[in-house]
């Protein structure tokens, strides 16, 4: 019965395909080419689709699709391996805006979630949404000031925005999410070429990052880490969150009033200097990757202002990355290497992290490193683009038989925003020597001896927790052992260790525990 719902289903997104004449995604999969002719011919398409390039159709094709298939496509928007650069700049352009839903239907949300009456929540709250996308709307509200510093009047009221979620979203993405995954399992079955990329493993990725943006406390609590994270920069703000008008589907946090980060003309006219943020837009968002691990993975045009004070403030922190302190230490290796042009040091890393199968040529790979780094070094970024040099990295995956991996996807599509915006306040900007200074410093921070002294501090903690549960367990290993019937078939029972077992199991188990860490 799923898979005829699935069948179902996917002839209905097929006919939209269809109509905007995109359906070549469906042609990898067994008997695509067919279908793809045989709805081609059923389908009446738009008459504008002549003058338009593949992506642009596959984006409106998915916007029409919802709120689902516009995540999907921002997520293949960094796949410039799987649909070629052309396309995914296409897709990078798709616009997470849909029609809003009645104001009514939020107030009952509110209200639901929140257990008290508007009322009582709001002293004002403004029927009309100032923004509404796929998965949430957002309202302009005031409330009564618990804090005087953070009020914006003289009678102690609060400007705040309220976000709350669609009535809905969370079983038509959960519907939407497992027809992705079959149709994903079936690519990797069917099509073997597509396995390097792990179209399931990118599906619940998807999935993973979708489930923790419809929990709208859990971006609540993301603002306020990022928040934390972020206090000693003064050029950076993160507007704080109203914990008592927060919920799973309703989050409230302080209202912004600033410059949209694209009114370059405005920022000039207010004294801001377009080219001073296009740098702390590149170092703030690498000081959260690098020095942090967590970052705001949304950062595009519509999320970014100025404030009065030539502040930096984001808004939506429903996409969020973090990475661990491997992946860190690989990102921070390779961009220094990269900009030091040691090709043979980009090389190293990429098969110390275990992203190149062992029995490639480091050489090689260094060659085809080189190929990339040499136009980069002392060219500004309206030259050569973030996106140009990802998809050139993506195009030697597949050379040298390197995996997709899920956990920088979000991090390079992150890259690739930052870039746009830093490029749109200032044309000349060269991302490379504006990163090189944090590079540096996290380097000397994060990889010098207080740092190596603070991890090794970390690891004999954590070996020292385990090591009793370890020898534990080698201690009933060896009992167990003692009881198997021997030679003349006695049984040994409840022997106990000697001290020289218990010192070879303890020395045992800190190898154990070594060789893990």
């Amino acid at each position: 019965m799923r898979r005829l719902s699935h069948i179902l289903r996917l002839i209905g997104i097929a006919r939209t395909l269809a109509r905007h004449d995109a359906l070549f995604p469906l042609e990898p999969l067994p008997g695509g080419p067919s279908a793809a002719r045989l709805l081609g011919l059923t389908v009446r398409r738009s008459n504008r689709n002549a003058e338009r390039r593949p992506g642009q159709r596959l984006a409106d094709a998915l916007q029409d699709l919802g709120p689902s298939f516009i995540k999907l496509g921002q997520a293949l928007s960094v796949r410039a391996d799987l649909l070629g650069e052309t396309m995914a700049n296409d897709l990078g352009q798709l616009r997470d805006k849909l029609p809003p839903f009645p104001s009514d239907v939020a107030k009952r949300t509110i209200e639901s979630e929140l257990g008290q009456p508007i009322a009582e929540l709001f002293v004002d709250f403004e029927d009309r949404p100032v923004a509404a996308a796929s998965i949430a709307q957002v309202h302009r509200a005031v409330t009564q000031a618990a804090d005087p510093e953070v009020a914006d009047t003289s009678e102690g009221r609060r400007a705040v925005a309220v976000k709350v979620l669609r009535p809905g979203i969370e079983t038509a993405f959960r519907r939407d999410i497992e027809l992705f995954r079959w149709l994903a399992a079936i690519a990797e079955d069917r099509v073997p070429a597509l396995r390097r990329l792990r179209p399931v493993e990118v599906v619940e990725t998807l999935r993973d990052a979708v489930e923790i943006e419809m929990d709208l406390a859990l971006e609540a609590a993301a603002a306020s880490e990022l928040k934390q994270n972020l206090a000693a920069v003064d050029h950076y703000r993160i507007p704080a969150v109203d914990w008592q008008r927060t919920g799973r589907r309703i989050l409230t946090q302080d209202w912004v009033d600033g410059i949209a980060i694209d009114d370059r003309d405005g920022l000039i006219t207010a004294g801001h200097e377009p080219a001073a943020l296009a740098r702390q837009v590149i170092e703030v968002f690498l000081a959260q990757a690098l020095r942090d691990g967590f970052f705001h993975a949304d950062p595009h045009h519509g999320n970014l202002f100025v404030d009065e004070q030539g502040r930096l403030v984001a808004v939506d922190f429903g996409i969020m990355g973090r990475l661990d302190r491997p992946t860190r230490l690989f990102m921070a290796e390779m961009l220094a290497a990269f900009l030091a042009g040691d090709y043979r040091r980009a090389a190293e890393v990429h098969f110390e992290a275990g992203y190149v199968p062992a029995d490639k040529s480091v050489a090689a790979f260094a060659q085809a490193c080189r190929s990339i780094g040499e136009p980069i070094l002392g060219k500004p970024v309206s030259e050569i683009s973030i996106g140009t040099l990802l998809a050139q990295l993506f195009r030697i995956t597949k050379t040298f038989d390197m995996q997709t991996q899920p956990q920088l996807l979000l991090l390079q599509k992150t890259m690739v925003t930052v870039e746009g915006v830093a490029r749109g306040l200032d044309p000349e900007i060269n991302f490379w020597q504006a990163a090189e200074p944090v590079i540096a410093d996290w380097r000397r921070t994060d990889l010098g001896i207080d740092a190596q002294l603070q991890e090794l501090g970390r690891e004999t903690a954590q070996l020292a927790r385990r090591l009793p549960r370890l020898i534990g367990k080698l201690e009933r290993m060896a009992d167990n052992a003692a009881a198997i019937p021997n030679s003349t078939g006695d049984r040994q029972r409840d022997r106990r260790l000697s001290w020289p077992w218990t010192v070879a199991i303890a020395a045992a188990a800190v190898a154990l525990v070594l060789a893990v860490n």
